[in-house]
């Protein structure tokens, strides 16, 4: 029984690529600099993979920044208004990851959303009506000659051409399916020049397949992988599909020339189920994903065993593979000193993942596999009982009524409160919550743990840093003001650090978007809320001021959807721990007179079921409640805002006006605000603010540019329900992005607010 990996991380154990690359932003090394760093970091990947005797070791799942990114740029779908700035290829592609303000122009990054259901961000294609499709680069090509020269036979991944054009925004008249004869003749050369290389093996990377297909998307799919197939040559390829199950086109699939098949065992539901009801051809192979490429338990080689021996009744050669890429998981536990020994035996990162397959492969290739003595050591760790249980968290849980989610009066009526309340103007402005993290900041928070400073010198650097943001923010004449979140290293981690029944890492990081890492905590046991958390900055902050100041907090979905879950206890039970933690955080703000209270849930959408058939029940139901427990016993006249990262919203807008907040702010700048349509269609209650400008990007925005964007708004929004903010945390951001970029924000809002009142 061979092994395969559909793709591994591609950031470095300690973040080598994050680094590089932002030396080359700011011009301190130069290209050849960054390139040399990334050969580095692919050789390492593709030797550690082949140590442990992986027998398909993908090539090309390397990116600087993002891998549909990739995919356009191969396909020379560049927008025109990147390739007017006349710029190398390289600085060409970070203009469409990142945007570009300079000599040469100005332009907006490309659009930006979450990957399916994971916390990775891709770039949206553009196709223009005047783009010419066609293969139009070299880096698969030239990274799988690179690992050949290193020693290693890898198969190339590349994103499927179904996936593509599926995901793929047409800027003209022209709809994906316009595109099949180009796009599919360009996937053609691609096979014709791996054939030339003498390549094995292609990988095709199709997640679009796992989702909800119509009559023409299974159409589409059909004859764009006809026409591929029909002259593949010598090379074999593979579908290979993640993220769910393929029940829509199954019979498809196996019907087309594919000489293997990739199944997601752990996220498709149905994938098993589909095999055993209606086979698998005997003439080719199925890659089955049973190690999981998106959590960090280690894998129950008794579960495994039992699927691969349901499997092996129906199919001919069988390999075994990841779920999905590696890319979800961080890279090693080697890295990992504070972790003790108990909890180390129950987790498995990308290298240990790797180690995984590999016994796996020894234990199947056994001729008694369940005496195999690493089989044995797996089954007694699945036979203890690992969670840290507490009994009165759980008693909690199970006592909750139909009342704990239910916020009182209705919104109509607090909205009435809440004006009067505040007395705030017409559009009024507000961040979304935190301010940059210069590197002194970040050196408080290192010094602290390492010892050099004492926890007082650390408080007062923090309250020197919040007094300064406040004055900041009264300069420029913000209406809604934040503390800044200097005390914080994430939204998530510093929640969880500061909660019972996590536990957190110290060089764990995963990709999020392009440079942008995190390390998400683990869930271990039940969670629970010892001592408040944000209460002390919060009260501080709003004693240097008289205008609002927002208690700044991160909801029960987004702690639990950007965290490493427990598998032992439903999503559901896990939320509502974590949503009463939060509320009695919320609870102790309102009592300390902090009067507005911003509760994100950035990750909402991120975890919604691929099919729709799964929303309610599978997440809806508990997920839009776990959120209103947490606000459910505020007073009328405490304003209740949360906030909502990339996504597209449309599909589950009216869930999101039952959250029942009383306003939200979203992520939208880089969608050319789409949603507004929707808002107005569905008549959304809830007061809104649609971001006016992207932080992603280091651009500053003018003040005509903002104005033209509140106009576009209020042409969807009521104006006594529209807000005015960025479209997320200025974390990431400097100073000398931040604060022009908020002056222009509130200067346009006040010229508005004169033109309309």
């Amino acid at each position: 029984m061979k092994t395969s990996v559909i793709g591994y991380p591609r950031v470095g154990t300690l973040r080598e690529l994050k680094f590089a690359t932002e030396k080359y932003f700011k011009q301190a090394i130069a290209a050849e600099d960054l390139f040399a760093a990334a050969a580095e970091l692919r050789k390492a990947h593709w030797q550690k993979q082949s140590e442990n005797a992986i027998d398909y070791i993908s090539s090309n799942d390397f990116s600087f920044y993002d891998t549909i990114l990739d995919t356009a740029v191969l396909l020379n779908a560049v927008p025109g208004r990147y390739r007017a700035l006349g710029l190398s290829p390289l600085d060409e592609y970070f203009a469409m990851a990142r945007g570009y303000q300079g000599k040469n122009g100005d332009v907006k990054a490309l659009a930006m959303k979450k990957w399916f259901n994971t916390n990775y961000h891709y770039l949206v294609p553009e196709i223009d009506e005047d783009t010419e499709i066609k293969l139009a680069g070299t880096k698969p090509f030239d990274e799988y000659a690179e690992a050949k020269k290193a020693g290693v036979e890898t198969k190339p991944a590349i994103i499927g051409v179904f996936t593509f054009l599926k995901l793929a925004r047409c800027t003209g008249t022209k709809k994906p399916e316009d595109y099949l004869d180009s796009v599919a003749d360009a996937y053609g050369e691609i096979l014709n020049r791996f054939n030339s290389l003498g390549t094995a093996w292609v990988q095709f990377d199709e997640p679009y397949l796992v989702t909800d297909l119509s009559a023409e998307d299974r159409a589409l799919f059909l004859a764009l992988y006809r026409r591929i197939l029909s002259a593949k040559g010598r090379v074999k390829v593979l579908l290979q599909t993640y993220f769910g199950d393929i029940r829509d086109c199954y019979s498809d699939a196996v019907s087309l020339a594919f000489d293997g098949i990739g199944l997601d065992l752990i996220e498709g539901k149905k994938s098993l189920e589909l095999v055993e009801t209606n086979g698998f051809p005997k003439d080719k192979i199925l890659f089955a994903g049973v190690v999981n490429g998106k959590n960090i338990w280690k894998n129950n080689y008794a579960q495994t065993y039992e699927i691969i021996g349901k499997l092996q009744k129906h199919c001919g050669e069988i390999v075994l593979s990841t779920s999905c890429s590696l890319l979800h998981v961080p890279y090693t536990l080697r890295n990992e000193t504070k972790l003790s020994e108990e909890h180390r035996n129950y987790f498995a990162f990308a290298e240990e993942k790797l180690a995984e397959l590999r016994g796996l492969k020894a234990i199947l290739s056994d001729k008694a596999p369940e005496t195999h003595a690493e089989y044995l050591e797996n089954k007694s760790l699945f036979a203890g009982d690992r969670a840290a249980a507490n009994p009165t968290v759980q008693n909690k849980v199970h006592a909750l009524s139909e009342q704990d989610f239910i916020r009182e009066p209705s919104f109509y009526e607090r909205e009435k409160i809440q004006k009067k309340e505040f007395g705030l103007p017409l559009l009024p402005t507000t961040t979304i919550g935190s301010f940059p993290q210069t590197a002194e900041v970040k050196a408080n928070r290192t010094n602290l743990k390492s010892g050099k400073i004492s926890l007082e010198q650390y408080r007062a650097f923090n309250r020197e840093k919040i007094a300064e943001c406040v004055a900041l923010q009264e300069k420029i004449g913000l209406d809604v003001l934040v503390h800044g979140e200097f005390e914080r290293n994430d939204m998530v981690e510093y929640f969880g650090e500061c909660l019972d029944g996590f536990l957190f890492t110290e060089k764990a990081w995963v990709q999020s978007y392009g440079t942008r890492c995190v390390k998400p905590p683990i869930i271990w046991g039940d969670v629970s809320r010892g001592k408040p958390i944000t209460v002390e900055w919060s009260v501080y902050a709003q004693s240097l001021t008289a205008k609002p100041m927002k208690g700044m907090l991160t909801g029960p979905v987004t702690i639990l959807n950007w965290s490493f879950p427990r598998e032992d206890i439903s999503l559901k039970e896990c939320a509502y721990q974590i949503g009463l933690a939060i509320r009695e955080e919320v609870l102790d703000l309102e009592a300390n007179h902090i009067r507005v209270i911003q509760v994100d849930e950035a990750a909402l959408r991120e975890k919604l079921p691929l099919r729709k058939s799964d929303w309610r029940a599978d997440y809806l139901d508990w997920a839009i409640p776990a959120f209103r427990l947490v606000h459910s016993g505020v007073k009328p006249e405490t304003q209740f805002h949360t906030h909502m990262c990339y996504s597209e919203f449309a599909d589950i807008i009216r869930d999101i006006d039952a959250m029942d907040a009383d306003a939200i702010t979203f992520e939208a700048s880089r969608s050319d605000l789409t949603i507004l349509n929707v808002l107005k269609e569905n008549g959304f209650r809830t007061e809104v603010g649609p971001g006016v400008y992207d932080i992603h990007s280091p651009r500053v925005p003018s003040v005509e540019e903002i104005k033209a964007a509140l106009y576009k708004m209020l042409g969807s929004i009521p104006k006594e329900k529209l807000w005015v903010n960025p479209d997320c945390g200025l974390k990431t951001r400097s100073n000398t992005e931040t604060i022009p970029s908020l002056e222009h924000l509130v200067q346009a809002a006040k010229e508005v607010r004169d033109e309309n009142s």
